[in-house]
């Protein structure tokens, strides 16, 4: 509550400024009386004190843009540990072995049975790392060209990320996976990706615009090619180009 009142009390500030440059700049020819160049003066004190003001908000903005990506990195630490944490309580032995007595037994009482250790449980195969592309910054969109852009706002270009990044884990999930529990689709699927690979993409992750098609519901026209554009001037992409194939590598 404490920030929103804050905020509120911030915008408030921010609109009686814009209000005072409204009222003084309505007053065109105001230079041409000295007596009044007074005036000016504290218009141009106004205008320096908003973009003081404004530059603050704006550091703000990137902090708090920050703490969000920390959070998010967090979330995901957590999601992975609560997984693991599952898995283990789901595979907890039925049987613990007992401590055995160290006094003597009774006579005519049966002797203990003997308790026989479970086998360990087979430790699950870890999945392997699939890199993927970080959300673009506020910052890093505001630093795009505005020819590159064409119309496109924030939310799509991280959008159209999202979209690559689920063709990429969806690529590499095959890749990764025991070639015995491929069916047939997904065979052909990994004979492809292997013709695709070469010399300079070895331990590298790329896509073709093939995985694009088939994993993703995004079109392969003019608008994706200017949003590939985008995502190599962020540094989220590159091209690799050969054997007449553009493949599009994770920085």
């Amino acid at each position: 509550m404490a920030a929103t009142d804050d905020l509120d009390d911030l915008c408030s500030h921010i609109n009686s400024k814009i209000s005072i440059i409204n009222k003084t700049l309505q007053l065109r020819h105001i230079g041409q009386d000295p007596s009044l160049r007074s005036v000016l003066d504290k218009v141009a004190s106004e205008l320096h004190l908003l973009h003081e003001l404004l530059n603050k908000v704006e550091t703000e903005v990137q902090w708090q843009e920050t703490i969000a990506k920390r959070l998010k990195e967090l979330q995901v630490t957590l999601e992975s540990d609560y997984k693991e944490a599952s898995h283990l309580s789901d595979h907890i032995p039925p049987h613990l072995p007992k401590k055995c007595p160290t006094s003597n037994s009774v006579p005519g009482e049966e002797p203990p049975a003997k308790v026989v250790a479970p086998e360990p449980a087979k430790k699950p195969v870890k999945e392997k790392h699939i890199k993927e592309m970080e959300l673009i910054t506020a910052q890093e969109f505001a630093s795009v060209p505005a020819y590159m852009k064409n119309r496109m706002t924030y939310e799509q270009i991280n959008h159209f990320l999202q979209d690559i990044n689920k063709a990429v884990m969806a690529k590499y999930k095959i890749i990764h996976q025991p070639f015995k529990t491929l069916n047939n689709q997904a065979r052909k699927q990994l004979g492809r990706y292997k013709e695709e690979e070469t010399q300079d993409t070895k331990g590298q992750y790329f896509i073709v615009e093939q995985d694009v098609k088939e994993f993703t519901q995004v079109k392969v026209d003019k608008r994706f090619h200017a949003l590939l554009g985008i995502l190599r001037h962020c540094h989220r992409i590159r091209e690799l180009r050969g054997k007449g194939i553009v493949r599009y590598v994770i920085c």
